[in-house]
């Protein structure tokens, strides 16, 4: 699993260098993995602005401009959340891609609504923000590690046909 996600990150890094473009990343659930993997490939400090781990309400709130309203109506994990981190990390930025992930990794915290292994991305490319939900299984470490692939595999399709933004 380690190599594929490398590999894609390796691809990711290598695209948005190509294309001028700089990434900034919100990560609660995978604790700066997202960040870590991008900082493994020779050439990230051409391409990584910044990286957060937003893991209290607070610090997404403080950093991101996450709602407060967002977070009592409908929690840390959900859509809502991982749209508006996406899209403070860009106002906050200007990075060309933020990323905003949050989830439960496990093996605790799930509940009936919200089970382990529920993840949602926020993907903000060029200011157009898409959120996907994802229902993960595995270790805490899978989980992470997957939510990690799953949004090099989307920032990879989204940025595919974009051209040099200078």
């Amino acid at each position: 699993m380690k190599a594929e996600v490398n590999g894609l990150n390796e691809k990711v890094v290598k695209m948005l260098a190509e294309r001028k473009m700089t990434v900034s990343a919100a990560e609660s659930c995978t604790g700066g993995l997202f960040a870590a993997l991008i900082t493994n490939v020779s050439g990230a400090s051409e391409v990584l602005n910044e990286s957060f781990v937003t893991y209290a309400n607070s610090a997404k709130m403080k950093y991101l401009g996450v709602k407060g309203e967002t977070l009592e109506k409908h929690g840390a994990v959900s859509y809502e959340t991982a749209f508006e981190m996406a899209e403070g990390l860009r106002k906050n930025t200007g990075a060309d891609v933020t990323v905003g992930i949050t989830g439960i990794a496990g093996p605790t915290g799930g509940t009936k609504e919200k089970p382990v292994g529920l993840v949602y991305v926020g993907i903000c490319v060029m200011g157009e923000t898409e959120v996907k939900e994802l229902h993960l299984n595995g270790s805490r470490e899978e989980v992470r590690e997957s939510t990690c692939k799953i949004t090099f595999e989307n920032i990879a399709n989204r940025i595919e046909n974009i051209t040099k933004v200078q």
